[in-house]
């Protein structure tokens, strides 16, 4: 099975964390933390810096990493890199290739319909807090 390598963003505002909602693809209206594909010679962290700039306009610190999620889907398997970031002072976000977008407090987290891999993400994110 072919693995793809991608990065995810889980940008922090005090307490609310961005979730995104797939515009396009196998997996539309699904919510996931926003990111994509790692390119060649790319370290992880440049990935999601350029993929939030690509996808949102915007332009992030990563803080730090969370977790490695391994996810198998019916035609590849999945390994995603998941890195806390926070938006640079003055970077206001703009949908480039989302429908949809919000933030979400830890408590309410559960409200979205997320795509397979992200609920792992959720999980970690909630095992972050304790």
């Amino acid at each position: 099975m072919k693995t793809i390598k991608v990065v995810a963003a889980i940008i922090c505002d005090g307490d609310r964390i961005f979730a995104t909602q797939r515009g396009y693809g196998d997996f539309k209206d699904g919510w996931e933390f926003p990111g994509g594909k790692i390119e060649d010679g790319e370290s992880p962290e440049d990935a999601i810096v350029r993929e939030i700039r690509e996808e949102l306009g915007a332009d992030i610190r990563v803080k730090g990493f969370l977790t490695t999620v391994e996810h198998d889907y019916p035609q590849f398997h999945l390994s995603m890199d998941c890195f806390w970031a926070e938006l640079v002072e003055g970077s206001k976000m703009t949908l480039l290739e989302h429908e949809a977008a919000k933030w979400l407090t830890y408590e309410n987290l559960d409200s979205v319909d997320w795509l397979p891999a992200d609920v792992k993400v959720v999980t970690a994110i909630k095992g972050s807090r304790q």
